[in-house]
């Protein structure tokens, strides 16, 4: 028996703008909107994001904000399948005038991948990559031979 991540969510200051920024940056490359349920606690719903057989979930937060580095999720990765699209992804922040951290560039630890760092609408810290899958170093068969 395997475990994986089935999914992640996040509470956030404005579910449609998340939703317009995460579909807007990862939309031309698969991620799509799954389904909309309603929560256990019954007042709100939680909006699903399929990317590959995983799911991001964005829900309305009580309050509060994000802060970057402190206890919580340091940030998310989502890989993509060219180099071609972090550029696109870069094009999208750029015209959306969405905060950049690190425009593409090859990653200084891991050769041959090409990577990107932007803030989502709340600061958590979001990275678009490619990488060949054999050249991954938390892959197993990055290990192998």
């Amino acid at each position: 028996m395997s475990v994986s991540i089935h999914h992640i969510d996040l509470a956030v200051s404005d579910v449609e703008r998340s939703l317009a920024f995460y579909l807007g940056l990862l939309g031309p490359f698969g991620m799509r909107e799954a389904g909309r349920f309603p929560t256990y606690r019954g007042t709100e719903e939680v909006v699903y994001l399929a990317f590959g057989d995983q799911y991001l979930g964005l829900r309305q937060a009580d309050g509060g904000e994000y802060s970057y580095y402190h206890v919580g999720i340091e940030h998310l990765a989502f890989y993509v399948e060219k180099r071609e699209d972090v550029d696109a992804a870069h094009r999208f922040a750029l015209d959306s005038d969405v905060s950049i951290h690190f425009p593409p560039e090859e990653d200084k630890d891991i050769p041959g991948f090409y990577e990107l760092f932007v803030f989502d609408p709340d600061g958590l810290r979001i990275e678009v990559a490619y990488g060949p899958p054999e050249l991954d170093p938390l892959r197993p068969e990055a290990h192998d031979g």
